[in-house]
C-alpha cells in the first residue's frame, strides 16, 4: 500500500511546486485527532508497520474548543 507515496518532505520548494502541478501526482494529507497520549501511540504504531517516519508527522497542533490534539502528515502519491 505503501509504495504508491512518493518520500517527499526533504524535496527543494521548486520540485514540490512541480510536483503540485503535475497531474499524475495528488497531495495527501493524513490527520490523526484525539488525546495527546493516542495521537503519538498512533503515529509510533504506524512507524512499526511502516507507514511513515514519526519526524515526518508535524507537531501536536491543538484541536479548538476539544481539549484534543493533531498531528498531521503530508504525502504525494502517484494517481493511477
Amino acid at each position: 500500500m505503501y509504495h504508491c507515496f512518493l518520500e517527499s518532505p526533504n524535496t527543494p520548494t521548486v520540485e514540490r511546486e512541480s510536483v503540485l502541478q503535475n497531474p499524475e501526482r495528488e497531495r495527501l494529507r493524513i490527520l490523526v485527532i484525539g488525546s495527546r497520549d493516542g495521537v503519538i501511540e498512533t503515529i509510533h504504531d504506524l512507524h512499526r508497520r511502516g507507514f511513515a517516519e514519526v519526524g515526518l508527522w508535524s507537531s501536536l497542533l491543538p484541536v479548538p474548543s476539544s481539549g484534543e490534539v493533531m498531528s498531521i502528515l503530508t504525502r504525494d502519491r502517484r494517481r493511477r
